[in-house]
C-alpha cells in the first residue's frame, strides 16, 4: 500500500479546534506566515524554542544517516508533542513540499514514520505545497492566501537584509533586534486588514521600514569584514540548523550577508520553465512559470530600486536574473536538484558585490550540496582568485567547536 493512501488527512472538522504546529526555519518569515494562517481561521503555533533535546529526539526516531535538517525538524516536532503543551487529540503538524527530489518533498514521509515509532501516528501532517501533492480538505491553498504569503516573504527578506546590515554597527546593543520585533508585530497586525494588502500600501511600508533601520545605521560606515552565507536552505537560514552562525559571526566582529528567501522561491519557479525546455514536461505549469518568473522578479526589483534610490547606505538585494545569467558559464541550469545551480550562483552573486569571504553551509552527505556547492568551489576560485570559500558540514556528530574553528581560520585569512 502506498504512502498516499495511508496518511491521516486534516479534515474540515479539524480546522475548528486543532492547533497546527509549524517548525522553525526563517524566524521572521515564518512568524508572518503563521499570522496569515491565523487570519484564515487556523489555530497556529510557531515553534521557536530550540532546547538541547531536539537533536537527541531526532536521533532516536530517525536513522542517523538521514539528512541533518530532516533529523532536526523531526526532533523538534516530536519534542513539541511530548512537551505537554498540546492536546494530542487536537494537534496537527505542517511541513512544506516543493515537489522536487530532495529535502522539502521527502521529509514529510520521514516525519510520519518517526511519529508512528513515537506513538503519534494519529497526528495529521499537513503538506503545504502548490502542486496538489496531497489532499487535506481542512487546509486549502487559495490564491488570496498565496498572495499574502508572497508579501510575507518580501517583508521578511527586507527586514532580514536591513537588520543584518545594521546589527554590527548599532550604537546601543539590542536596538536592531528591538526594531525587528516592533516591525514584525506591526506588520502582523497590519496584514490582518485585507485593505492593507494593496501593493501601494506594501511599498509604503517598505520605505518606512528602511527609514527606521537607516536611523540605527546613521552615518556609520559599513567597514567591517563581510562574510556571505550560502548553502542548503534549512541549514543556511535556521539558527537551529547552523548553530547560530550569524550570532557567531557578529561576535567575531564581522558583518554576515545572506541572500534572501525570494532567491530560492524564484529559483523554484524558473525550474518549472527549465523542465519544459529540457524534457517537454508539464507545458501548462511551464506557461504559468513563464508569467510568474518576471512577476516575482519585478516584486523583488521594487525593493532593490527603492534601496538604490533612497537608501544608498544599504546594499540592496541582487538582481536574480543577472545572478542566473552569471552562473551559466559555470554550471548547466539543468542541475537543479536541491539548491542545484543556485548554490554557485549565490557565491558568484556575493563575489560580484565585493563579498569574497563565503561560508557554504551544508548537511553532511547532502549530495546536491556536495556536487553543486563544494564541487563548484575549485572552479569558482580558479576563475575568481580573490574569493575565499569554506565549506562547513552540519550533522549530529559535528561539534560547534570544530565548525567555529574552520570559520575562524577562514576569517583569519579574510582579515
Amino acid at each position: 500500500m502506498t504512502q498516499k493512501s495511508t496518511y491521516v488527512k486534516f479534515t474540515e472538522e479539524m480546522k475548528k479546534d486543532y492547533t497546527i504546529i509549524i517548525p522553525t526555519m526563517l524566524p521572521i518569515h515564518f512568524n508572518f506566515i503563521a499570522n496569515v494562517l491565523r487570519t484564515k481561521g487556523y489555530k497556529v503555533d510557531f515553534l521557536e524554542f530550540t532546547d538541547g533535546n531536539i537533536r537527541e529526539a531526532g536521533l532516536k526516531y530517525v536513522h542517523n544517516d538521514t539528512c541533518y535538517p530532516a533529523l532536526l525538524l523531526t526532533g523538534q516536532m516530536i519534542n513539541a508533542l511530548k512537551s505537554g503543551r498540546y492536546d494530542l487529540d487536537k494537534v496537527a503538524l505542517l511541513m512544506t513540499q516543493t515537489g522536487g527530489g530532495c529535502r522539502a518533498s521527502n521529509y514529510i514521509y520521514l516525519i510520519r514514520k518517526a511519529l508512528k515509532r513515537a506513538g503519534f501516528e494519529k497526528v495529521p501532517v499537513i503538506s503545504l505545497n502548490f502542486g496538489a501533492m496531497e489532499d487535506h480538505p481542512g487546509f486549502k491553498i487559495t490564491l488570496p492566501l498565496v498572495y499574502k504569503m508572497l508579501y510575507c516573504a518580501l517583508y521578511g527578506d527586507l527586514i532580514m537584509l536591513l537588520s543584518n546590515q545594521t546589527r554590527p554597527y548599532e550604537k546601543t546593543e539590542g536596538e536592531t533586534d528591538k526594531l525587528v520585533r516592533a516591525w514584525t508585530d506591526r506588520l502582523m497586525e497590519d496584514m490582518r486588514n485585507p485593505k492593507n494588502i494593496k501593493y501601494s500600501h506594501i511599498k509604503k511600508n517598505y520605505h518606512l521600514i528602511a527609514e527606521d533601520f537607516a536611523k540605527i545605521l546613521g552615518d556609520t560606515p559599513r567597514d567591517k569584514v563581510k562574510v556571505g552565507i550560502v548553502g542548503e536552505i534549512y541549514v543556511k537560514f535556521s539558527p537551529l540548523g547552523n548553530n547560530n552562525l550569524e550570532k557567531f559571526l557578529l561576535d567575531e566582529g564581522v558583518e554576515p550577508v545572506m541572500p534572501g528567501f525570494m532567491d530560492f522561491a524564484i529559483f523554484c519557479v524558473y525550474n518549472g520553465i527549465q523542465d519544459y525546455l529540457y524534457y517537454k514536461k508539464k507545458p501548462v505549469k511551464a506557461l504559468g512559470c513563464k508569467f510568474l518568473y518576471p512577476y516575482l522578479l519585478g516584486k523583488q526589483n521594487d525593493i532593490r530600486q527603492m534601496l538604490i534610490k533612497d537608501f544608498p547606505q544599504f546594499m540592496p538585494p541582487a538582481d536574480f536574473d543577472e545572478t542566473r545569467r552569471r552562473v551559466m558559464d559555470y554550471i548547466d541550469l539543468g542541475a537543479k536538484m536541491g539548491e542545484g545551480w543556485l548554490l554557485p550562483a549565490e557565491m558568484l552573486e556575493l563575489a560580484s558585490e565585493g563579498i569574497t569571504n563565503i561560508i557554504c553551509t551544508q548537511p553532511f552527505g547532502c549530495l546536491p550540496n556536495h556536487i553543486a556547492g563544494k564541487g563548484m568551489m575549485k572552479q569558482i576560485k580558479e576563475r575568481n582568485p580573490e574569493v575565499n570559500i569554506v565549506a562547513v558540514d552540519y550533522d549530529p556528530s559535528a561539534t560547534a567547536i570544530n565548525q567555529e574553528n574552520r570559520i575562524k581560520l577562514m576569517l583569519s585569512n579574510a582579515k
